[in-house]
């Protein structure tokens, strides 16, 4: 696991969690790492790396150290994943964006288009968010951000994508359409939304749908606003462990069960709460 910073993570628990389960006898590490010393750390690896997972701020600039992007990570212009080829170049891959859909598949929230999703926030999950939208089939999109530049930048990405409706950029407040949309996504940093979620949470309902990307610590007070008007919560733990089983397939090539991603995240959590 790479990034900067990288001691929050729980990846390697997620990992070696299906490692165990998959009776491999590999190991998973983090490794704080920052954009210029992405080359550098590759260059440094031998052939017993099979594959890196990749966090802020290094999501763009695998694109630029992978010698093969696969066509999600093109289009979104962000990569979680980097996995060895034969010739000992790296394959840069996207799994948040199916971890996104398959968070929501679980839950069975993905079989109904969305009339309006409203999304909080400008960087690389927003992006992901987007897309994620447009392959739900969502009516109309909603991006509120507190940088109108970092907004168009993320809005032009998923622009491209086939299908997708207007991308309207709002300030950071709430419209009329924000209390009634069927899924709502903060991908904001802590405490960015904190100000609004009353608010944004007053009209409740087991139609509305927030998801929350942040998971520590939980629960946000969205979240705990959203759940207490009867909307249906999902946190950053199901994006997580979602677009870890993804990982753990591009790595391996066998899948692991999301139950056992989950146990083991949740315990890396409850750990982190212990005096």
């Amino acid at each position: 696991m790479l990034g900067a910073p990288i001691s929050h993570s729980l990846s390697p628990v997620i990992h070696r969690a299906a490692y165990r389960h998959l009776g491999l006898d590999w190991t998973y590490t983090a490794h704080e790492v920052g954009e210029d010393e992405l080359p550098g750390f590759l260059s440094g690896l031998d052939h017993r790396w099979r594959g890196l997972s990749l966090t802020m701020p290094l999501k763009k600039v695998a694109l630029e150290v992978a010698t093969e992007i696969s066509p999600q990570a093109q289009q979104l212009e962000v990569a979680n994943t980097l996995v060895r080829l034969p010739d000992d170049g790296w394959r840069a891959s996207n799994t948040d964006l199916p971890g996104f859909l398959d968070a929501l598949a679980e839950r069975q929230l993905s079989d109904q288009a969305p009339d309006v999703v409203c999304i909080w926030g400008a960087g690389a999950t927003a992006t992901t968010a987007l897309a994620a939208s447009v392959e739900l089939g969502a009516g109309r999109i909603h991006l509120h951000a507190r940088s109108p530049e970092r907004a168009q930048r993320v809005a032009a990405v998923t622009r491209q994508w086939p299908g997708a409706p207007a991308v309207d950029i709002r300030p950071w407040q709430i419209g009329d359409e924000c209390l009634t949309a069927r899924l709502t996504v903060n991908t904001a940093p802590a405490g960015a939304l904190d100000g609004l979620a009353a608010q944004l949470s007053a009209r409740g309902g087991p139609e509305r749908v927030l998801f929350e990307v942040l998971y520590d610590p939980w629960p946000t007070p969205i979240a705990h606003h959203w759940d207490a008007s009867g909307g249906v919560v999902l946190g950053g733990l199901d994006l997580l462990v979602h677009q870890a089983a993804g990982q753990v397939v591009a790595m391996t090539g066998r899948p692991a069960p999301i139950d056992v991603l989950r146990a083991a995240a949740e315990q890396g959590l409850a750990a982190r709460a212990m005096p």
